[in-house]
């Protein structure tokens, strides 16, 4: 097989550094991804570097394979694809699981990048830049609508800049080629908060309270031209030098479903020979809120009912959710972090759900679905397939948790063998699970990393 296609991703736009030495795995920090292609295209809160994959696709992927399109690599909490993509780059054959309905659709929009018609979709960016222009002498015959089901604190958009939005999901939506019109969906999706009255810091917030103005007027459907340029270039740039040929389009799904329930179904009769994902930490983070513009504005939800049980299918829950619950039962025979959960119960116990009881629920639920994925994850992995977890430790009301160490103990009560427990970062941050009046406990010491559990079966 050729050098590995990062290289040349890299070599694009700056030299490549930090090259591994032996079996070392990078940092896997997520900003690298800004300056590499396809992988730039959505910018994502949590994920791990395209080197990083690299990196454990050289150490843990079958090697020299005859036929690399015939193993199997698998992310089943996808994101935005950076597994998928990478392993793709490989010639390896790529299934990937998302339920948030946007980040799935970034993901298999990206996977199927490589094989688009790029003269049609450069003619549909001329034809946008062209409708765009029309628009600012004020064509008029808008279809589109804000979404109904869609509320905020303040005016999402201003009414300059909603105009303009509603115009550009108008053309989005005649795009008949449902691959493009996804690329479009997508670009849209990466772009349209820079021009709203709200911003990531790093959760999503309004502008003014984060100190910042709001945006009465901006071209919106200028920044998003850019985008789409970039895009069109990134993907004539992997038609043009990715050697040797990638894979059918074919060889690549991404599936918007729960792991939990459909992992088994559909990769029955495909077995896996790599696993590389990293599922939500234990830190609280509200991934399905943080997309709540794009759910909407694009319609992949409708209703506050729809976000619900995304919410409730995440793994891991969220404290919101679990809080008020009956005490949860764990679902795993662990002694010391069945005794860690039983202390973190006591503390400030007359908080209710808002002290240690509401915290005890929230770290059960979040261990319950550990302990489901890996008995899965054991399922669908072939005889000597590999798996690559990325986990970081939490702290919560002052009690440490180290979630690999956990991971690797439930692994193997389901049957699998650990083959490693690699610290890879070993200062991160994303404390706000521990910084604030409702969750603060005692002080701990401990500082946050990263860790890659890898198991065997």
């Amino acid at each position: 097989m050729s050098k590995p296609f990062i290289t040349r991703q890299l070599d694009l736009f700056e030299n490549e550094s930090g090259k591994p030495t032996g079996t070392a795995l990078r940092d896997p920090a997520f900003t690298e991804n800004k300056r590499l292609p396809i992988h730039r295209w959505v910018p994502w809160i949590a994920g791990y570097s395209a080197t990083f994959i690299d990196d454990v696709m050289a150490v843990y992927a079958p090697q020299a394979p005859i036929n690399p399109a015939a193993c199997v690599v698998l992310d089943p909490f996808a994101g935005v694809g950076t597994t998928l993509v990478q392993a793709m780059f490989h010639c390896y054959r790529t299934v990937g699981f998302e339920l948030n309905p946007y980040a799935a659709m970034a993901a298999n929009v990206k996977v199927h990048a490589p094989f688009l018609d790029l003269p049609k979709l450069k003619g549909l960016l001329g034809g946008f830049e062209a409708e765009s222009r029309r628009w600012k002498h004020g064509a008029t015959g808008m279809r589109a609508g804000s979404p109904n089901g869609f509320r905020s604190r303040i005016p999402f958009f201003s009414p300059s800049v909603e105009n303009q939005v509603l115009r550009v999901i108008d053309f989005i939506n005649a795009i008949e080629d449902e691959d493009l019109r996804d690329l479009f969906r997508v670009a849209f999706g990466s772009v349209m908060v820079t021009f709203s009255n709200c911003t990531y810091e790093p959760s999503l917030g309004t502008r003014p309270g984060a100190g910042k103005p709001l945006i009465e007027n901006q071209d919106a459907t200028a920044t998003l031209t850019k985008k789409l340029r970039q895009m069109a270039t990134d993907i004539e740039y992997v038609q043009t030098r990715c050697l040797p040929p990638l894979p059918s389009s074919a060889s690549h799904r991404v599936f918007n479903a729960n792991f939990f329930q459909k992992g088994e179904e559909l990769l029955s009769g495909l077995p896996v020979d790599l696993m590389v994902t990293s599922p939500p930490y234990m830190n609280n983070y509200h991934y399905v809120r943080n997309t709540r513009p794009q759910l909407y504005w694009l319609a992949l939800v409708n209703t506050s009912s729809d976000l619900k049980r995304l919410e409730e299918e995440n793994f891991g829950k969220f404290w919101q959710n679990v809080r008020t619950a009956a005490p949860q039962e764990p679902a795993f025979a662990n002694p010391g972090l069945n005794l860690l959960i039983r202390e973190l119960r006591q503390i400030r116990a007359e908080k209710g759900p808002y002290g240690g009881p509401g915290w005890a629920n929230y770290v059960t639920a979040y261990f319950n679905d550990a302990q489901r994925f890996l008995g899965i994850l054991k399922n669908v992995l072939r005889p000597g397939g590999v798996g690559v977890i990325v986990v970081g430790n939490s702290i919560v009301q002052g009690i440490e948790f180290k979630v690999d160490e956990f991971f690797a103990e439930l692994s193997e009560s389901v049957g699998l063998t650990v083959e490693a427990v690699r610290p890879i970062r070993q200062k991160r941050v994303g404390a706000s699970i521990t910084q604030s009046s409702v969750r603060r406990g005692g002080k701990n010491g401990a500082s946050l990393y990263e860790a890659a559990v890898v198991v065997k079966k």
